[in-house]
């Protein structure tokens, strides 16, 4: 696996000549984050070594390398999914590459049910910390020592300094953000209602299929976190509403700009 991820990131390497500013992992339908992107070089997934397949609507699979706000960004256009059938090696394999880039930013996005009441469609909250459910850990195994220790330090999982420069993006634009707990289960199921009641009563605000994997990868490498979530739909023990992936979609493309308008100030604001 080290060699597979050495050799992904000299073939990126070798192309892009540059180290990235951050790293940005767009989540179901926040595509469109990559057209503020200035590409410089655009890879599609299946022309890079050992790098995994999309098989999910709203994931394009490509990554994209150019200016934003001025910086270097280096963004996915689609992310991997364990619930895809992917082993946790290959989820977050991408981020395994970014940081043999000599990337240290990394950004995430992510669509997810809410279970806080102060939350609506279409509503956008930061990640403060997570809870994971998931099944499979992304380190168990052999610890490669060469990426990280073998026990992690997660008192700090999500960047507090990008944290505070995410929100004062957000009060510059005038935009209604939130601070949130993630919950993150393997899916593919979106939850019933009893398992939205769970997810509030052991101290969740929202729940979602991704995100974590990555986080834990990240942290193990020292890499700083921000994360950012639009709320696509509700749910607990008395709302039961039925959901869609493409109800998912819609309501993410909702919520575009203002992501948008977050994120680039993020990367703009943030030394």
């Amino acid at each position: 696996m080290l060699e597979k991820i050495k050799e992904t990131a000299d073939f990126i390497k070798n192309i892009i000549q540059e180290t990235p500013d951050f790293a940005v992992v767009l989540g179901s339908g926040l595509g469109k984050l990559q057209n503020e992107v200035e590409p410089i070089h655009v890879l599609e997934y299946k022309d890079i070594p050992h790098f995994p397949q999309t098989t999910v609507a709203g994931h394009t699979g490509k990554l994209i390398y150019g200016l934003l706000e001025g910086k270097k960004v280096l963004m996915m256009s689609g992310r991997f999914h364990y619930y895809e059938g992917h082993s946790m090696e290959t989820v977050t394999f991408p981020i395994r590459v970014f940081h043999l880039l000599g990337i240290q930013n990394l950004i995430l996005s992510n669509a997810c049910g809410g279970v806080n009441p102060a939350y609506s469609v279409a509503d956008i909250v930061i990640l403060k910390d997570h809870i994971n459910m998931m099944p499979e850990h992304p380190l168990r195994g052999k610890n490669i020592d060469e990426l990280g220790p073998r026990f992690v330090d997660m008192s700090e999982p999500y960047n507090k300094k990008m944290i505070a420069t995410a929100e004062q993006a957000a009060a510059d634009y005038q935009i209604k953000i939130h601070q949130g707990v993630y919950v993150a289960l393997q899916g593919p199921t979106f939850e019933t209602p009893a398992e939205y009641g769970m997810i509030k009563a052991i101290g969740g605000d929202m729940v979602g299929m991704s995100t974590v994997p990555e986080v834990i990868v990240a942290r193990h490498m020292g890499m700083d976190v921000f994360c950012i979530s639009v709320i696509t739909d509700l749910g607990g023990p008395d709302v039961a509403f039925a959901v869609s992936h493409e109800e998912v979609l819609n309501a993410a493309n909702k919520a575009m700009p203002n992501v948008i308008a977050v994120v680039k100030g993020l990367i703009k604001n943030y030394q």
